[in-house]
């Protein structure tokens, strides 16, 4: 298991650092393919507690949402979310009994939170967006991977047994820690960046990426699955490896905006 999640980190490290790098339409095709894989896994998901979710609604709605993030320059815009919104009234309208108002709901719901995922894109349209954008990745892989080893080495107290047993005190604080110590790196390597804004920051990813994990977790055993999917060797599913950036994303997006940019 191990060596395949190291393997697959090899691949899959390099493309994303790619294409982070190029940006503009090559980020936000490959940012709209996770996207959809992601829904694809959602929808599967949510098909398993005998609800009808459409797949077709919902990558609509999350190639609406990655156009938007494309072409609008001002922030994630409030329009395709209108747009999406209808879409699934309209559905309930035309296809009603087969497609209800909870098959449109959850429909929704899942594709507004995979959808989270287009502020990858919308990091790397920030001033120094390649600098936010790496931060981000860095600080969440980081925390990952520390929470991984700190809590099979060390972890004794369950955070959340019901939700996810295998999740730690030790994990989560050694997440923290992986996160926090990005953070100082980054200080270093870019000192004109605020040193005390981005060490909050790098502690507020370590729990971001913890509150995202644990809620993929949720909706996992909510379904009775494993994994969400298994694209990803050693990983499972899209979700299953971007389920902490589905949290962490946003929150650098504003908290660079808002706090450090301005």
């Amino acid at each position: 298991m191990l060596l395949y999640r190291v393997l697959s980190a090899l691949v899959g490290i390099p493309l994303i650092v790619l294409a982070v790098w190029h940006g503009g339409l090559t980020l936000i095709l490959l940012v709209g393919l996770i996207v959809i894989l992601g829904l694809r896994e959602m929808t599967g998901m949510l098909t398993r507690l005998e609800i009808k979710p459409s797949p077709w609604l919902a990558y609509a709605g999350g190639l609406i949402m990655a156009g938007g993030a494309y072409l609008y320059r001002e922030g994630y815009p409030g329009p395709t979310i209108t747009i999406i919104l209808f879409l699934n009234l309209i559905a309930v309208i035309a296809f009603y009994p087969k497609y209800s108002l909870l098959d449109a709901s959850v429909t929704l719901a899942g594709t507004l939170y995979v959808g989270l995922l287009n502020y990858l894109y919308l990091l790397r349209t920030l001033p120094d967006g390649w600098i936010w954008l790496i931060f981000m990745l860095a600080g969440t892989w980081s925390s990952d991977t520390f929470a991984y080893f700190v809590g099979r080495a060390f972890g004794k107290r369950r955070v959340a047994p019901v939700l996810s047993p295998k999740k730690t005190v030790e994990g989560m604080i050694g997440g923290i820690f992986g996160s926090t110590a990005a953070g100082i790196a980054f200080a270093l390597i870019y000192p004109f960046l605020p040193v005390i804004e981005i060490l909050v920051l790098g502690f507020l990813i370590g729990v971001a990426a913890f509150v995202g994990d644990l809620l993929e977790s949720a909706l996992k055993r909510q379904a009775g699955v494993k994994d969400a999917g298994n694209l990803i060797p050693g990983h499972g599913g899209v979700l299953d490896r971007f389920d902490s950036a589905l949290f962490t994303a946003p929150l650098v997006y504003y908290y660079a905006l808002l706090l450090i940019i301005r």
